[in-house]
């Protein structure tokens, strides 16, 4: 018996209502999961104490690099990053302290130096310890501002006459990128790539010049830990601080994480090449597979960004979120330290 047009006119209408039902039963039940899920990992993440606080950060785009900034921050190019969770701030003493308890982690600025044959260094750099800043007494002596201190380490960041007590919420320093790949292993985590940490430090806004948005000074007030005044010479610590601060003590970006500024360089996962954004993939881009610093090509770096409590207007502003830092994998500094991240499962 044939059917009638209205019949199948119902019919047809009934089959897309019934599927428009189905899709959007299927799509409630899979965002449910997805909330789920991730509020499942927010409860994990969070429990770890001693790893930190983390803060989820959804897929997005960025434009990554600058066109006013250093060589390295070009080319300026578009990339998607997929969701991931972020520490919320650098890692504190505290939390460096517990790793350590509980492992009897080492780190390498506490290990007697491994000299490559033939290399020449001076005596007491054949000893553990690491590098400090040590301001000039005058501004004619202004060119010799690193000294390597034996007995320089995470517990005596300035040397052995340094300590971290009271020091607990303060960043963890004096550790080289082996060390926070330990630590990272240790709390789930993992570093970030330097694109996720450039995604992270521009809280949503891609071309504001600083992670606190597009004035240096919004409303008179600094909104990070970096240096006032002519560097080397002298901090006029308009912002506070005249060293490193306790973390989070300036208020987040729109994504929730404090000291994306100053404060700390921060280690990520990738080697550096000055030349890697002519050829970085679009999509969650994983850094090069290999180190290019043309300055030292026969020295392996790994990137770090955020600049630190020593960044300035004058010295290459590495607080701007596009600036990067190339630093060796085993170098150890009194304003060198990290923050973990960690992959949606």
């Amino acid at each position: 018996m044939p059917i009638s047009p209205a019949a199948r006119s119902a019919f047809i209408i009934g089959g897309l209502f019934f599927t428009f039902i189905l899709l959007a039963v299927f799509g409630v039940l899979h965002e449910a999961q997805r909330i789920r899920r991730e509020r499942d990992q927010t409860k994990a993440v969070n429990s770890r104490t001693s790893g930190g606080e983390m803060v989820w950060l959804p897929e997005g785009k960025m434009t990554m690099g600058a066109v006013d900034g250093a060589p390295d921050e070009l080319k300026m190019h578009d990339v998607k990053v997929r969701g991931f969770w972020m520490d919320k701030t650098e890692v504190t003493n505290e939390q460096f302290a517990r790793f350590v308890k509980e492992t009897g982690y080492i780190t390498q600025a506490e290990r007697k130096p491994v000299i490559p044959d033939g290399r020449t260094v001076r005596a007491e750099q054949r000893e553990p310890g690491g590098w400090v800043f040590t301001p000039p007494k005058t501004p004619d002596a202004a060119g010799d501002i690193w000294r390597y201190v034996p007995g320089a380490n995470w517990r005596h960041p300035e040397g052995p006459q340094s300590n971290i007590d009271g020091r607990e919420k303060y960043p963890v320093v004096q550790v080289c990128w082996d060390d926070a790949i330990a630590f990272a292993s240790w709390a789930g985590k993992r570093l970030p790539t330097e694109a996720e940490w450039e995604y992270a430090a521009r809280g949503g806004a891609m071309h504001n010049p600083y992670v606190w948005g597009k004035e240096m000074k919004p409303g008179g007030r600094w909104d990070a830990n970096i240096w006032q005044g002519r560097f080397p010479v002298e901090d006029k610590a308009e912002d506070g601080f005249a060293g490193l601060a306790p973390v989070g003590t300036f208020r987040t970006n729109d994504y929730g994480l404090a000291d994306m500024a100053g404060n700390a360089w921060e280690w990520c996962a990738d080697w550096y090449d000055a030349t890697y954004y002519n050829r970085s993939p679009h999509a969650n881009p994983p850094g090069p597979e290999k180190s290019d610093d043309p300055d030292e090509p026969s020295v392996p770096k790994r990137v770090a960004r955020g600049g630190s409590y020593l960044s300035s207007e004058n010295n290459g502003a590495g607080y701007r979120p596009s600036a990067r830092r190339k630093v060796p994998p085993g170098y150890a500094s009194c304003d060198l330290g990290f923050r973990c991240a960690r992959s949606i499962q």
